[in-house]
């Protein structure tokens, strides 16, 4: 079973960048290498029950099991000491990177608060877009009720297109909503 947005990148987008970009080569055409998602670690939460409840809503809504990353030298300005846990992370390739962006795009960017489309300031020089959640129960597999303390999550799409405007077509193709030019 291919997932939908796979088919479209296949049948509508790979044609669309093509005509527009002029590559000669189907294997040219960007496409979306990876998606990462993050959630840093502030040091005053250093307990371990809101650590797991990080991983756990991690887990959730990628369903693969996260990373805790540590800092690699101590910073006193920051209360980071080294070989502290100050960030969880997961990365997702393949079919459930497909899973998660049809998602993303579909259900829960729609449920954010005040929503006016994704800023086109979001895709870097190298295409890729990245988006910070201020809470994470605008996914659907969190339920708001459960949740003791809300997190940001930060939601990286990484792209093999190389330059700013062709990432953001791409974007664009895929079905994100971007912001309307004034």
């Amino acid at each position: 079973m291919t997932l939908r947005l796979q088919e479209k990148y296949k049948k509508e987008v790979v044609p669309a960048l093509r005509k527009e970009f002029g590559y000669a080569n189907i294997m040219a055409v960007p496409k979306v290498t990876k998606v990462v998602l993050n959630v840093g670690i502030n040091s005053r939460n250093t307990d371990s029950g809101f650590l797991d409840a990080v991983e756990n809503t991690l887990i959730r809504i990628s369903g693969q099991k996260p990373i805790r990353t540590k800092a690699k030298k101590a910073i006193s300005a920051f209360k980071v000491k080294e070989n502290m846990v100050v960030g969880v992370v997961v990365t997702l390739r393949g079919r459930r990177m497909y899973d998660f962006l049809e998602k993303l795009i579909n259900v829960s960017l729609p449920r954010i608060r005040d929503f006016r489309g994704v800023s086109e300031k979001n895709v870097d020089k190298q295409g890729n877009l990245t988006i910070g959640f201020k809470e994470h129960i605008v996914f659907p597999e969190i339920r708001s009720d459960e949740v003791e303390r809300i997190h940001g999550l930060q939601v990286t799409v990484t792209t093999n297109a190389g330059e700013q405007k062709a990432g953001a077509e791409l974007f664009r193709l895929l079905g994100f909503p971007f912001q309307k030019k004034q």
